[in-house]
C-alpha cells in the first residue's frame, strides 16, 4: 500500500480531529452530503432516462438539461465541499477501503462520458432533441446510469467498512 502519511496528517489535522471527535459535526455534514448527492443523482437520472428513451419523452432533452443542470452543478459543488469535510475526519481510514478510490474512478468515467456527450454527441441534438434519442445519446445515458449506480454502491461499501 502506498505511503498514507499525508492522509494520516489530514486526519490528525485540527479540522479532521474536530469533525471526528464532535458528536454532531460528522452526522450533520453527512446529512447535507447525502441530500446534495440525492439532488445530483436525481437530476442526472431524469436526464439520463430521457436520453435512453425511457422517461420524459414529451420533453426535449434541451428543456430537461436547462431545467436540471443548474441543480446538478450546484448540488455537486455542495457535495464536493461536504465530502471533503467528511474525508478530513477519516482520511487515512478511507484509503484502506478499496471501494473508496473505486468510487472516484466511476465518477471520473461518468465525467468523461458527460464531456464526450456534450462535445460530440450533443452536436447533433437538433436532429433528435424532441424525438427518439440518437444511439450515441442512448449509450451516453446508459453509461451514466451504470456509473452513478456504481458510485452509490461503492459509497455504501465505504460506509459499511467504517
Amino acid at each position: 500500500m502506498a505511503d498514507i502519511s499525508i492522509f494520516r496528517a489530514i486526519q490528525d489535522s485540527s479540522l479532521g480531529s474536530t469533525i471526528a471527535q464532535s458528536t454532531w459535526m460528522f452526522p450533520t455534514i453527512e446529512t447535507f452530503h447525502v441530500i446534495a448527492l440525492s439532488i445530483v443523482l436525481g437530476s442526472i437520472v431524469v436526464v439520463d432516462l430521457r436520453l435512453v428513451g425511457l422517461a420524459s419523452k414529451d420533453r426535449s432533452v434541451t428543456a430537461l438539461t436547462k431545467q436540471f443542470l443548474p441543480w446538478t452543478w450546484g448540488a455537486w459543488l455542495f457535495s464536493l465541499a461536504t465530502g471533503t469535510l467528511l474525508f478530513t475526519s477519516r482520511a487515512a481510514d478511507y484509503m484502506h477501503i478499496s471501494a473508496f478510490p473505486a468510487k472516484f474512478v466511476f465518477m471520473a468515467i461518468a465525467g468523461l462520458n458527460m464531456i464526450y456527450f456534450h462535445f460530440a454527441t450533443q452536436k447533433s441534438i437538433a436532429q433528435w432533441d424532441d424525438g427518439e434519442p440518437a444511439p450515441a445519446a442512448k449509450i451516453a445515458g446508459a453509461v451514466s446510469l451504470v456509473m452513478w449506480a456504481l458510485v452509490v454502491i461503492c459509497a455504501r461499501q465505504v460506509g459499511f467498512h467504517l
